[in-house]
């Protein structure tokens, strides 16, 4: 694994929250891809091993979206969400994270 050349403190921080939806999941299913909300600032290498350092399984590449925020009005006040970059992580054959364990049953 390449870990070793990332801090590890960086890496714990790089990866948000995993994206759980219809779209998430047939991506899933279809691509074997999975998909992170990462740091703004998080680059391909370290979410690489950042996953890899984290759910301990090997990654085969990782590609990045740029999702920017809506603008949103409430009232009089227009408001903007903020923007979210999006990792969708590809693992190699035979490889799985499942979220859906240790949920509520």
């Amino acid at each position: 694994m390449s870990t070793h050349k990332f801090n590890e403190e960086r890496l714990m921080q790089v990866l948000l929250a995993p994206q759980i939806s219809e779209k998430a999941t047939y991506i899933a299913d279809k691509n074997e891809q999975v998909i992170f909300i990462v740091a703004p600032d998080a680059t391909k290498p370290e979410i690489k091993a950042a996953v890899e350092l984290l759910f301990k399984v090997q990654v085969e590449s990782v590609q990045v979206a740029n999702l920017k925020g809506k603008v949103k009005r409430s009232g009089r006040v227009m408001g903007r969400r903020s923007d979210v970059r999006k990792a969708f992580v590809c693992l190699k054959a035979g490889q799985e994270i499942n979220f859906a364990e240790g949920g509520a049953a």
